[in-house]
């Protein structure tokens, strides 16, 4: 029976089985000197590189010149992005709200590691990614990685572990790798995020003058030049002690897609667009459609197929047309003198006012509007709009100068008393995380104080949406002088989790009847250390007496519940869904999302509770190698499982494994 690898996926092995289907004669072998003794040679698998390089050129490659941007520490940040680790995240129920019932996490640990962890349970699956990653000031402190200098002596010299052995140092503008250091940070973890979106997804990365510029570079080389949406230039309310001779009051937020073509796919379908100056040639389509006998549905559908523009402004917005034909917004879409017919608002179940003048649109139109949910209903009794991408305005598209609402939420964290030195605007990102689905997951791998967590309920909350977030931060600790450690918060992450309590229960006070089914809860999971012992992974420098002593390849301080989920993240299932718990002839058994896997982690599991399991016919099932006395029990477990679902025999050993 095959055992549950337990750590990460080796990024680098599977970039090399891409490029050996491509191109296998760039596939070499050279010796592998962390596995080799002077006893045994060991080798693997490795590119050619000079090879690889020629077969992608039409040109002899003779020289070393090209146009790319690089720094001291690259090549080592994509090597640390590409290794795997041997880590697990732990769920901590006590500092959870709504564990059983809730589909947002909250992640401690260092994103670099969260990331590789979730590479397979939620590769492709966020549909946005906002970030606000530290920034390179001289005085901020940054995630130091393996790629950073390596000399104990000099570390330690320079302050650069804390007192708990943690990698964190105060990158000043005397180190001389000040912009390479902070480079190769936030570049292996673009890398493991890209593979993170969805195909129409979007990363925001907020950033000031300092690195923006790098940031760019680096983002269009993991992101692809191409698929740059825009630079927002946001105007924060607020200046920068420090900044010399000018008062600086911006910051800027940098927008890529994932596929920009598979975005204007989208956009095109859901928010069809048509550049003013080519009007006269849609109104001729229209005619001519019209005369061939074509429906309004069939009309609509035509013109379509014609959109090219899907970054101009919202055909519905500008344009109408019905039976008489297509009509300019000054016409008012045939409704010259407003409709005054009350809109039905499914989130407060009653009617929306009329707004002075009446809607522009008429009673089926709104209606239609309503159901492809491109009306903003509210529950404040303010009017309905028609929601805009990144924008509240009606008529235009989103400038690339945005002003926030308000000033930092520093009266809203004393609100929660949660104090934080300098929290994100929520405007801004509410703002930002509004352009998501209803029902996408939003990422965010530097929370800070959980402003995109707070955005993502108040949006839930106004639209009736299902969004879900992830957020994910490193426990760094309170300055003990801080108001923070002051109101005994030990951490920034306990900043976090208390404001996301905080102000979820707000939200819900203020609209008790609308956000019944409201998600304010998330499950806390914590990086640790993997759960298996090191004989797991290297049994060969074990011998046969200390192997016999050992009862389990599991450490003691491991609980079910850390074993099943450290099970989701080798097999690649997310980690929001529901399971369920029962005993089965003295046994625990756990089932995760009806079915998606069972685990029994019992020593000396009997025979009746492995067909039982087999009965139910689940898609994986777990157990521990422990749990049988001998080889030939394990082997009697996958016959029991063939007799109970033959339609699947032959895929049996994949679907049940040990650990």
């Amino acid at each position: 029976m095959d055992k549950l690898r337990m750590e990460s996926p080796d990024l680098t092995a599977q970039n090399i089985d891409r490029i050996a289907a491509l191109f296998p004669n760039c596939i070499t072998e050279m010796l592998d000197e962390e596995h080799s003794t002077p006893e045994k040679k060991v080798y693997k698998r490795a590119v050619n590189f000079e090879l690889l390089k020629q077969m992608l050129s039409p040109d002899v490659v003779d020289g070393d010149e090209a146009y790319e941007f690089t720094w001291v520490g690259k090549k080592a940040a994509i090597v640390e992005a590409n290794k795997p680790i041997r880590k697990t995240l732990r769920p901590c129920v006590a500092e959870s709200k709504d564990w059983d019932t809730t589909e947002n996490l909250y992640i401690e640990g260092d994103n670099l590691e969260v990331l590789k962890l979730l590479q397979e349970s939620y590769l492709s699956k966020v549909k946005m990614i906002y970030i606000d990653p530290p920034y390179n000031t001289g005085n901020d402190f940054i995630y130091a990685d393996d790629f950073m200098r390596s000399q104990e002596e000099e570390n330690a010299q320079m302050g650069m572990y804390d007192e708990d052995e943690n990698r964190l140092f105060k990158n000043t503008d005397s180190n001389g790798r000040f912009h390479s250091d902070w480079c190769s940070m936030i570049y292996s973890r673009l890398m493991l995020a890209r593979n993170l979106l969805s195909e129409d997804g979007v990363i925001f990365v907020s950033i000031d003058d300092g690195e923006q510029e790098n940031l760019k570079r680096i983002l269009n080389e993991s992101f692809g030049e191409s698929n740059f949406i825009a630079t927002i230039v946001r105007n924060t309310n607020s200046s920068k002690n420090q900044s010399l001779f000018v008062s600086v009051s911006h910051e800027y937020c940098l927008i890529y897609a994932k596929n920009i073509e598979t975005l204007k796919i989208k956009h095109a379908e859901s928010k069809w667009s048509v550049p003013k100056n080519n009007i006269n040639e849609y109104i001729a389509k229209v005619k001519q459609l019209q005369k061939e006998g074509l429906t309004l549905d069939e009309i609509t559908e035509e013109l379509k197929t014609l959109t090219k523009y899907p970054r101009f402004v919202d055909f519905t917005n500008y344009w109408y047309f019905d039976e008489r034909g297509l009509y300019s917004k000054g016409d008012l879409g045939g409704v010259p003198n407003g409709n005054k017919q009350p809109l039905w608002n499914p989130i407060t179940q009653s009617y929306d006012p009329v707004p002075p003048g009446g809607f522009r649109f008429n009673p089926e139109k709104l209606e239609q509007l309503s159901k492809e949910g491109r009306i903003h209903f509210h529950t404040d009794g303010s009017l309905p709009r028609i929601k805009r991408y990144l924008d509240e305005n009606l008529n235009q598209r989103p400038k690339s100068i945005m002003s926030d609402d308000q000033r930092p939420d520093s009266s809203m964290m004393q609100e929660f008393n949660t104090p934080f030195d300098n929290p994100k605007q929520l405007a801004f990102i509410k703002r930002v995380t509004g352009i998501a689905d209803n029902d996408s997951i939003i990422l965010d791998f530097f929370s800070g104080s959980a402003t995109t967590a707070h955005a993502v309920m108040q949006l839930n909350a106004e639209d009736g949406g299902h969004r879900k977030f992830i957020m994910v931060q490193l426990p760094e600790k309170c300055d003990e002088k801080s108001e923070a450690y002051k109101a005994g918060y030990k951490n920034i992450c306990e900043i976090g989790k208390e404001r996301i309590r905080r102000a979820g229960e707000k939200i819900k006070s203020k609209s008790p009847m609308t956000t019944q089914d409201l998600d304010i809860g998330f499950r806390v999971l914590k990086l640790d250390d993997s759960n298996m012992k090191d004989v797991y992974y290297a049994p060969d420098d074990y011998d046969q007496r200390m192997l016999a002593g050992l009862e389990s390849n599991i450490k003691e301080d491991r609980t079910d519940l850390d074993l099943l989920f450290g099970c989701l993240i080798d097999w690649g299932l997310p980690l929001s869904l529901p399971y369920s718990s029962e005993k089965i002839d003295g046994c625990t058994v756990h089932t995760y999302n009806d079915g998606d896997l069972i685990a029994c982690f019992d020593a000396n599991i009997p025979e009746s509770v492995v067909k039982e399991i087999a009965k139910r016919k689940p898609l994986r099932a777990v157990f521990r190698d422990s749990g049988f006395a001998s080889s030939p029990e394990k082997i009697n477990v996958f016959e029991i499982f063939k007799l109970y679902m033959p339609e699947d025999a032959n895929d049996i050993t994949k679907r049940v494994r040990v650990i």
